[in-house]
This record gives structure tokens, sequence and C-alpha cells, in this order.
């Protein structure tokens, strides 16, 4: 079955999301939850990817100073491989590409390593040398 993704417009929905980063961010890969959860959760899109109706994934996109910031994707362990990350990153550039606002803005993220291949299959390319976030290394990625 293939993934769905869905904009999130409540709060139990997004309660989902935030418990799917917990388990990817905080428990997975050991990122202190005070460094996950921010003062932008309030003005950032969110949404909520599922598989067999059970919510697996989630991202979330918002304006900043540089442009469309795309972030804080995750895949439950078990969907990883299923196209659920691809779902997503479609989800997020389509309602990036819907919202007026966003139009000539440079759409950019910070991609984990393994991640690179997701993300440049959309057209983003590295931009500059790898960093470290929440003992994590990254890359700058933006949309070609």
């Amino acid at each position: 079955m293939k993934p769905t993704v869905e904009k999130i417009t409540d709060e139990s929905s997004l309660q989902l999301a935030f418990q799917i980063r917990r388990l990817v961010f905080v428990v997975e890969q050991k990122v202190p939850a005070s460094e996950e959860y921010d003062e932008f959760e309030g003005v950032s899109s969110h949404f909520l990817a599922k598989l067999d109706g059970k919510p697996v994934g989630t991202a979330r996109w918002r304006f900043t100073n540089y442009g469309v910031k795309m972030e804080r994707f995750a895949v439950v362990k078990e969907a990883r491989g299923r196209g659920v990350g691809q779902a997503l990153v479609e989800a997020v550039l389509e309602d990036v590409d819907s919202n007026p606002d966003a139009a000539g803005k440079t759409k950019y993220l910070h991609s984990q390593l393994t991640a690179i291949s997701l993300y440049s299959k959309f057209g983003f390319e590295k931009v500059g040398e790898m960093f470290e976030e929440c003992n994590i290394q990254h890359y700058k990625m933006e949309l070609a």
C-alpha cells in the first residue's frame, strides 16, 4: 500500500507527529528533547504520513530569513524503505509551491548524511561544508 500524507490541521494529529519525532530523534538518535521541540512549532506547517492507516512519518516547513526551510523529516524505523520519506518530500514541496508567499524563495533543508540521496531525487544539492547538529552530521541542501 502507498503511503498517504496529510497536512495537519488538528491538535491530535500534531501530537501524533510529535510522538514520531520523539521516537526517531529523541529515542533512536539521542537528540535532546530540548533541541527537538522549538519556538517554531506554532508557525510551521506540519504533515503526517500514514501507511495502512497507521501514523509513520512527519515533516514540517516554515519561512526563515533565508527562504523556506523544510525540516523535521522523520519516519519510524519499521516504515523506512517503503516510500514514506518520498511521499513526505512530495507533499511538503507541493504545499510550499501552493503558497503564494513562497514564490521565488529559496527552498532548503539540513540533511542528515543518510537522507542526502532522498533529497537529491527531488533536485536538492549540497551547499557548503558538512556540519554537526545535535551530534549528527548534516549538509545544507538547496533546491536547484
